[in-house]
């Protein structure tokens, strides 16, 4: 089933009917990396933040279990582009997160995917792809795609196009 979207000033809003086809949303935006690309996850408990995550994880090529780093705080994949996951649900604020070492991942030409990214907002830097996600029933979510950045004005523009054909305004 074809996921129901609206798009507004460069948004997508996108209905997912479930954890496979959110994982199919995440699969599409990691196809389309090319690296130094940060996604800011963020959604309650159970919206499916872990399971977007596996998808960009599958659209890189990474190979094997992609597990949510919640006690561990950053994992580290190997896929046609590096991919480091990161957890900030158990940290309180941005000296926090920087004293993880996060930031070293932001600056690299792999990919960062960031799960709780508003526990430090403004860490993030001036370019990046925000993914929020809510409960829309027990197995449909919201997606809200949003972007800050030319670089990731132009991948969510391709992710509109290419999954979609919705062309950018």
């Amino acid at each position: 089933m074809m996921p129901r979207m609206t798009v507004a000033s460069g948004d997508l809003d996108i209905v997912s009917h479930g954890a496979a086809q959110t994982g199919r949303l995440g699969a599409r935006l990691g196809a389309l990396c090319t690296g130094g690309e940060v996604f800011l996850l963020d959604g309650e408990l159970g919206a499916g933040k872990t399971v977007l995550a596996k998808g960009i994880a599958e659209g890189l090529g990474v190979d094997g279990p992609v597990t949510s780093p919640t006690f561990a705080l950053i994992h580290e994949y190997a896929g046609r582009l590096p991919m480091a996951h990161v957890d900030l649900y158990r940290l309180d604020g941005e000296a926090a997160a920087i004293s993880t070492g996060v930031e070293d991942y932001l600056r690299t030409d792999g990919v960062t995917v960031v799960e709780w990214s508003t526990r430090a907002p403004d860490l993030f830097g001036p370019d990046w792809v925000r993914v929020s996600l809510s409960h829309v029933s027990e197995t449909k979510r919201g997606v809200r795609v949003s972007s800050m950045g030319r670089r990731s004005r132009a991948l969510v523009a391709r992710f509109s196009r290419e999954a979609f054909g919705i062309a950018s305004e």
